[in-house]
């Protein structure tokens, strides 16, 4: 995990990866769980005998699930010190760009593209790779959007 003294120094890291997450595994009691919690239980998600026959050849992950653990996997590439505290703000633009199959393992890799004064702090644009391991393609391409108050 990269830490960063504060805003200042998170300035010099414009234009620079800051960090890449451990490897996860998505299981299917994730992506049932997830179901439950947001009504979606298209069989692609939660049917494996369903799924074994579908175009993905077995569950996938809901893109939504991928892109709700941005906060858990980015958060083991950075830490900030000396801020009061640091908000999610949103995002600009989300590219779902390979299903990620029950049983794979996915990380982030964090490039910090700006850092920009908001009144209070600094607002940090931040480009999230999901990776995908043994797969040339991303499952997910972000521009985050967080805030850090001092």
């Amino acid at each position: 995990m990269r830490v960063f003294t504060g805003v200042d120094d998170l300035r010099s890291a414009v234009g620079t990866q800051i960090g890449t997450s451990d490897w996860a595994t998505v299981e299917q009691d994730r992506i049932d769980t997830f179901a439950d919690a947001t009504g979606d239980h298209q069989w692609i998600h939660v049917d494996p005998e369903r799924a074994k026959d579908g175009p993905f050849g077995a569950t996938i992950a809901h893109g939504f699930l991928t892109l709700s653990l941005l906060s858990t996997l980015a958060g083991q590439t950075y830490q900030v010190e000396n801020v009061k505290m640091g908000v999610n703000y949103g995002l600009n633009k989300v590219r779902f760009t390979s299903p990620v199959a029950v049983g794979t393992k996915i990380r982030a890799v964090v490039d910090l593209v700006d850092v920009s004064d908001v009144t209070g702090g600094v607002q940090l644009t931040t480009k999230v790779t999901i990776e995908i391991e043994g797969s040339e393609r991303p499952a997910l391409v972000a521009e985050w959007l967080t805030r850090q108050y001092v």
